[in-house]
């Protein structure tokens, strides 16, 4: 789910480490910039680049994870429709009366039908595979789809706390930074300044 683009970052020591999950590389939350630059033997411009990048990296992974959240958040309530159609179907074949529904043949244009035997289902394995299964046999595959993307879902949900929280301290970080150079910067114009005159 994550980009490749990511190269790992072992740098500890001068404060904690989130470490990676699934692909997408932890952040240090920094705490002594100065310790923290000597480590990546990096000055703060250069710092500030590299962590500004890490940011852009994460914020491209968390549009992806959204997109493929939002896909499963649509797919889901087909599938639930599909395995509550398929349970109408089981139960008006027990009772043996006919189904009259209405069905969809392209976006916006219905039909009415009346079914009168009822003993398959055709159910869309992907794109253009369809395959015919009994009444009974297509429970299963539908269940286990179902299950499938909720368990999908919960982990994009998880992957997508753990992303907003290296964005937050990935933020933090380069806040900080910039500011210890800001310092940094005004303690030598403060030091500069007796000297030339």
């Amino acid at each position: 789910m994550a980009s490749s683009s990511f190269s790992s970052s072992s740098s500890t020591g001068s404060g904690r480490v989130v470490e990676e999950r699934r692909g997408i590389p932890g952040a240090q939350f920094v705490e002594d910039v100065q310790i923290y630059l000597t480590q990546i033997s990096l000055d703060a411009n250069s710092a500030l680049s590299f962590i500004q990048q890490r940011l852009q990296q994460y914020n491209v992974v968390e549009m992806k994870l959204l997109t493929q959240q939002r896909d499963l958040q649509a797919k889901i309530p087909d599938i639930e429709k599909c395995v509550d159609a398929v349970a109408t179907l089981q139960a008006k074949k027990s009772t043996g009366e006919a189904l009259s529904a209405n069905f969809e043949v392209s976006e916006g244009i219905y039909s009415h039908a009346r079914i009168e035997e009822i003993d398959s289902v055709g159910l869309w394995l992907g794109d253009t595979i369809m395959l015919e299964y009994s009444l009974e046999e297509a429970t299963d595959p539908l269940q286990k789809n179902l299950e499938n993307a909720k368990a999908s879902l919960e982990i994009l949900v998880a992957d997508l706390q753990f992303l907003r929280d290296l964005v937050t301290i990935t933020q933090v970080t380069i806040a900080r930074v910039y500011n210890w150079d800001v310092h940094q910067r005004r303690i030598r114009q403060v030091g500069a300044k007796p000297a030339q005159d």
